[in-house]
């Protein structure tokens, strides 16, 4: 008869299962398969796998539930079998299990971002959580391990959730890089003096990396905490192999590395992807030949401050920013990037619009689905060569953390100060065979430039340098769901975000009252209008009717239908944006003016319409 799991640790170490989806993969089931759907439609299979691993030696086995729950079961439109996977997934390893074996019922990550990084509230994942473990509780599991967690966030939210529905022991496992940090840079010293702060039972690592490095990061684990540690690494780095994942690292490999985790304090040793019976024969075989292990003893260590510095003053971050700081009317004009790699007439574009007095130009990131320049790259020539500052886009779309990182590092270097923190592109230049990746949205990004600023990564380590960056963040008066829209952006607000850009502007009452309940909770924040000339009517149809987020009234379609196309349309959509600027003048504090196929003049003749604004119009347009 099993003595309860947190006493039998206290006697020696205990040797866990390998990996469920190398196993299941070798077995010919697909990678895109719902692994977990597999507990009820191929219960045989996982059965033989859970059997293959008590013969070899283990002493705990891992449900096969790592995917059990809410938002990436809705993946495979099997949102609805949260209860059954998990519940069928508890019981087909305790049939294995019998009397003798623990059976730990496995939760991973929830496949998204939790905010400030992502869309989801920590309320959201908590549920989420909530609900996989109580289907775990019910097929009678005897603790519960979350594993494979990237953000620290998420595994308080999970282990929250744990403590929400039951009393078992729970195990928690982050998954690091080869530095010993975790994916969002939070060090393994930090996590672990928080995971023991938050109550786990166990303190551990498993996945992404091979045992080296999993060794070293459970020695800096084990100054920071008293609490039992686990190790579960992936058998080495896969190499691609005819289509195939392989994994190299030797069972005898494994199996050393297994007795250096426990001298350094591991009380439960497996492995992860790329483990097989065979690696787990050989570990059982290191644990049995060890003698039984003193109690480890703790050095504490002080908790790492922060190293926040504080911010560069705004005024002292960019003319822009200053002239912001000033309450000053600042006009900016969009330059696209080229097709191709010759900037020649953005530069020569950029050039004019300096020339008569434009403040700034505005990049957008993203636009079209053809080959052109990075928005990054055209930013830095026309600072450089065009003498004009620029405020530059900059989406989260297909970018990692440690991505961002690295170009809003770089960009600072090359003397970038503005930025506008969006989370994708408009959805209309997207291609069909895009798809939607994102490890953070514009909250998510915001907090990242933020933390920049304070000379710190995503994961709070100091840098010992910062950026000065004014921030920007998106807004749409025009949204379907105004509330949803304000809530978001008040939560880029309070993630640092110190001035804010709209969708273009066709109804100055929707502005109006959108600025109104903005002023309730951001009084003094700057708001930058952007003001879009229509170039015909098709045009105009065309955003009405395609670009999310604007939305042109009756009566402006009236007038440019009337106006039809040619230049007759092409200078009643001169005036229509011209009485929006006026409109929206005494509301914000500057506007953004699209300049269509390239017509700088135009933009410029619209801002002709704040008075002793920019100077006028040349009779040459480049």
């Amino acid at each position: 008869m099993r003595e309860p799991f947190l006493e039998r640790i206290e006697k020696g170490p205990l040797v866990c299962d390998g990996a469920m989806g190398t196993m299941l993969y070798s077995k010919g089931i697909a990678l895109n398969r719902c692994f977990d759907e597999l507990n009820v439609t191929a219960p045989q299979l996982v059965k033989d796998v859970h059997l293959a691993y008590a013969r070899a030696g283990a002493e705990l086995l891992e449900t096969n539930t790592f995917g059990a729950n809410k938002f990436r079961l809705q993946a495979f439109g099997l949102v609805e079998k949260i209860c059954e996977f998990n519940l069928a997934g508890a019981r087909l390893a305790k049939e294995i299990a019998g009397e003798d074996l623990y059976v730990a019922g496995s939760v991973g990550p929830l496949g998204t971002r939790l905010e400030p990084l992502g869309l989801t509230s920590v309320e959201e994942a908590r549920s989420a959580f909530r609900e996989q473990i109580s289907a775990l509780l019910m097929g009678g599991v005897d603790l519960i391990v979350i594993e494979t967690m990237m953000d620290l966030n998420e595994a308080h939210q999970a282990l929250l959730a744990a403590r929400d529905v039951c009393r078992l022991p729970v195990v928690v496992q982050m998954t690091v890089q080869g530095d010993g940090s975790t994916p969002t840079g939070t060090r393994p010293e930090d996590f672990a003096r928080a995971l023991d702060g938050w109550g786990a039972d166990v303190i551990g690592l498993n996945c992404s990396v091979g045992p080296a490095a999993m060794q070293e990061t459970l020695e800096r684990m084990a100054e920071a905490t008293a609490r039992k540690l686990s190790a579960q690494p992936n058998a080495g780095i896969p190499r691609t192999v005819e289509g195939r994942s392989v994994y190299l690292c030797s069972p005898e490999y494994m199996a050393g590395y297994a007795r250096r985790f426990i001298e350094s304090g591991a009380r439960l040793v497996g492995g992860c992807c790329g483990t097989t019976p065979e690696h787990i024969k050989a570990i059982k075989a290191a644990v049995r030949s060890l003698s039984p292990q003193r109690a480890r003893t703790s050095v504490e260590v002080a908790a790492q401050p922060s190293h926040r510095m504080e911010m560069v003053p705004w005024a002292n971050r960019s003319r822009l920013a200053a002239k912001l700081a000033r309450r000053e009317f600042a006009v900016l004009v969009e330059v696209i990037p080229p097709k191709g790699c010759d900037a020649a007439k953005e530069v020569e574009g950029a050039q004019y619009l300096r020339e008569h007095r434009i403040d700034a130009v505005n990049i957008p990131d993203g636009s079209g689905a053809t080959a052109r320049m990075s928005a990054l790259t055209l930013a830095v020539l026309l600072q450089q060569s065009a003498g004009i500052e620029v405020l530059l886009n900059y989406s989260s779309r297909d970018r990692s953390v440690l991505t961002i990182q690295s170009d809003l590092l770089g960009a600072h270097a090359l003397g970038l100060r503005n930025l506008l923190a969006l989370t994708r592109d408009i959805p209309q230049y997207q291609t069909a065979f895009e798809g939607d990746a994102f490890e953070v949205d514009a909250i998510g990004l915001v907090t990242l430039v933020s933390n920049l600023n304070q000379g710190l990564d995503m994961g709070t380590n100091p840098l010992g340098v910062q950026t000065a960056f004014l921030v920007g963040a998106a807004i749409n008066p025009s949204a379907v769901n105004l509330d949803e829209e304000i809530q978001r952006f008040k939560s880029k607000v309070e993630a640092g975000a110190d001035f804010a850009v709209t969708q273009p502007i066709f109804q100055v009452d929707q502005l109006a009252k959108c600025l109104e309940r903005v002023r309730a909770f951001a009084r003094n924040i700057p708001v930058i209008a952007a003001v879009c000339p229509l170039t015909s009517f098709r045009n105009a149809e065309f955003m009405n009717n395609e670009v999310p987020g604007v939305s042109i009234p009756p009566k402006l379609m009236e007038r440019m239908h009337a106006a039809d196309s040619g230049e007759r349309a092409r200078r009643e959509g001169l005036t229509i944006a011209q009485e929006t600027l006026r409109a929206v003048q005494p509301l914000v504090q500057g506007v953004q003016i699209a300049a269509p196929f390239g017509r700088y003049a135009l933009a410029v003749e619209v801002a002709q319409a704040l008075g002793d604004g920019p100077a006028a119009v040349s009779a040459v347009q480049p």
